[in-house]
């Protein structure tokens, strides 16, 4: 018997599976590192925070209150917060109203050349970004939406719209279509399938594909701060106004990055079991 066919033993399968082990203990820890080091850096004083690594000290909400109070003429947190919320939630509303049908049609029925309208969707995420600043900046001008709301919905609905689409139809593929058949032989509509036994079984799906475009649009910087640098400034923009030339501004920038994170976090926290779920639906046949 070759060395190549000589049987793993228990006692090395438990050794590899202990350094599997050790190893990813070590790469999460040092890709949270960043993330434990920016929230000790916000419950310091700036003093603190931009010398020598510390520990120990004496923890302090002074940087959160500082820069959540409203400074005369700056973008205050609650004016960034309302502003990134509203236009999170209805544009990922949009999404899903306009992904779910989509994907139904290129995933329950089909549609001809379906591999065409998918290579369309996907195409869209092609273009760069700053490829694409100018024309929308112009279009956004003379339509008045310039410093709103809308002209960020817009936008991201049509960012998020192709991963949705791309997301739901894998999960829909994933239902199986004699449950679709039968309920076609009952007499269900298409407003009936879709109620009683597309939408329910796809739900971890829908709440997974729901969750990465919050993440997407609470996240976007770009086209943020080139189409709404006064009144319709999302969070992201309002972190990077507590950056100041005068002064240390280390640990307040912390501070405003961990109120950022806060809603996102939370968000994935909530629909964690039901991410899993739908980013696992189609691991196993």
């Amino acid at each position: 018997m070759s060395r190549a066919e000589v049987p793993v033993t228990v006692g090395e399968r438990r050794w590899v599976n202990h350094a599997l082990g050790v190893a990813a203990w070590i790469t999460g820890l040092v890709f949270f590192f960043p993330v434990f080091w920016m929230v000790l850096s916000s419950f310091k004083s700036e003093q603190d925070a931009n010398t020598s690594p510390k520990l120990f000290f004496h923890p302090s909400v002074d940087r959160y209150r500082d820069v959540t109070r409203s400074a005369g003429g700056l973008l205050s947190f609650g004016e960034a917060f309302t502003n990134s919320a509203v236009v999170v939630v209805v544009s990922t509303l949009i999404v899903l109203t306009l992904a779910i049908p989509a994907a139904y049609a290129l995933a329950v029925r089909p549609v001809k050349k379906w591999r065409d309208v998918l290579f369309f969707f996907i195409s869209t995420k092609f273009l760069p970004v700053v490829a694409a600043i100018l024309p929308i900046w112009i279009l956004a001008k003379n339509l008045n939406l310039l410093n709103s709301r809308t002209v960020l919905i817009i936008l991201y609905t049509g960012i998020n719209l192709p991963l949705a689409v791309w997301m739901l139809r894998s999960f829909f593929r994933e239902i199986p279509r004699e449950l679709i058949e039968a309920a076609e032989i009952d007499g269900a509509s298409l407003k009936g399938q879709m109620t009683s036994i597309i939408l329910p079984m796809a739900a971890p799906g829908i709440a997974a594909t729901a969750l990465l475009c919050v993440i997407f649009a609470w996240n976007e910087f770009f086209y943020a701060v080139q189409l709404n640098p006064v009144k319709g400034s999302t969070v992201p923009i309002w972190v990077t106004t507590n950056i100041s030339t005068r002064g240390d501004f280390l640990a307040k920038l912390s501070a405003a990055s961990v109120l950022a994170c806060i809603p996102v976090v939370l968000a994935g926290w909530i629909a964690q079991k039901r991410m899993i779920r739908g980013l696992a639906m189609g691991a196993i046949k």
